[in-house]
């Protein structure tokens, strides 16, 4: 027991049940001075209420009666009431039906069960996410379409400000990574060549996987690393203050204004990236091919003139736009999805980066297909 003129006790009935036993005021001036003990008293959720000496009572003290009683834990069972009190039992019922209920407890599925509703779940948002990811590019066609119709409204000023951004600032760490992967690349495939004695074709290994696949390809997951996730970041964050609504009130397009100089801008670079991407390694086999298997430079350059044919570069090159498109429109998509709270930005973020990446792979491929039957 506690308190002066608020108290409870708790005793053993004679057919073995609790009964707690309140007194006094339980109002919501009174209820502190017991909450703590009562909360730390184990009452069994089947103990008879005995309201005898109880005096006035508001919802406080019988939130605090039925929160002891155990019915906020999910017992819908009707507490028996000893004595009589003219309110006790509505004051109760109306605290049971305005408590929450207690969450059910979760059924965990056998593990076969539960891989195969995660892969159905799985299934489902990637379907989901290709038929937003098709609707996004309907629209940005529709407005890329009426662009092209009047070229007056392209924002050419923000196209040049993104080009610079994506392109010019991104062209050193291209280079560089790129100058790494050529050397990487040729001196392990030239220790490989050297155990058939095929040292010289290290040229041809260098020169047409270059220019045919890895400028391209590399170029377009370094892009999705650094611009994909920038341009996610960016739109994203207007999102989170609610600047693109304003841009809609205001009666601008978030596509004309915001994606299309992004698209714009991307596939215009990503084409001189890939070329400058090259470049470097191709630097980097020639390095390589001098320092591992003593061929000198001129002799690189000159069997490179010879073997390899041109059109491998414009292959590879004819790929850079299409890649850009992609990566553009996905880091452009994600960042429209973003919501209100910090944890959508960086979730959509690493969306964007993932699914940029996915797609330039799964283009690729696409296009080896397409170019073996074309015999090119």
């Amino acid at each position: 027991m506690t308190g002066i003129s608020t108290r409870f006790q708790v005793d053993t009935a004679a057919n073995g049940k609790q009964v707690l036993s309140v007194a006094g005021e339980w109002t919501v001036w009174t209820v502190a001075l017991v909450e703590e003990k009562l909360r730390n008293t184990k009452i069994a959720y089947d103990a008879i209420l005995d309201v005898s000496a109880l005096e006035k009572i508001d919802t406080s003290g019988a939130y605090l009666i039925d929160r002891a009683l155990g019915a906020l834990e999910g017992i819908d069972d009707p507490i028996e009431i000893r004595g009589e009190h003219p309110t006790i039992e509505r004051l109760l019922g109306k605290v049971r039906k305005a408590s929450p209920a207690a969450p059910p407890d979760p059924i965990h599925p056998p593990g076969f069960i539960a891989l195969l509703d995660r892969a159905g779940h799985g299934a489902v948002n990637a379907w989901q996410e290709l038929l937003g990811l098709l609707s996004f590019i309907g629209e940005t066609m529709a407005t890329l379409g009426r662009l092209a119709a009047n070229p007056r409204r392209i924002r050419w000023k923000s196209v040049v400000a993104i080009m610079e951004e994506a392109g010019l600032d991104a062209l050193p760490i291209v280079c560089f990574l790129s100058f790494f992967i050529g050397l990487v690349i040729a001196f392990i495939g030239a220790n490989l060549l050297a155990m058939f004695n095929a040292s010289v074709f290290t040229v041809e290994l260098v020169g047409i996987g270059m220019l045919r696949e890895f400028g391209a390809v590399l170029t377009a997951i370094l892009l999705a690393g650094r611009t994909d996730s920038a341009f996610t970041a960016q739109i994203g964050a207007m999102k989170m203050r609610q600047e693109i609504d304003a841009m809609r009130t205001i009666g601008l397009d978030p596509m004309e204004a915001l994606v299309a100089p992004r698209l714009i801008a991307l596939v215009l670079m990503t084409p001189l990236l890939t070329f400058a991407a090259t470049i470097s390694r191709i630097g980097g086999g020639l390095i390589a091919a001098w320092t591992a298997m003593n061929i000198s430079p001129q002799m690189f350059i000159s069997r490179f003139q010879e073997v390899v044919p041109p059109q491998h570069f414009w292959v590879g090159i004819a790929k850079a736009p299409v890649f850009a498109l992609v990566v553009a429109m996905i880091g452009c998509r994600q960042g429209m999805l973003v919501e209100g709270d910090v944890v959508s930005l960086g979730r959509r973020t690493t969306s964007a980066v993932v699914q940029a990446i996915f797609m330039v792979i799964a283009l690729d491929a696409m296009f080896a297909v397409l170019y073996y039957m074309l015999n090119v």
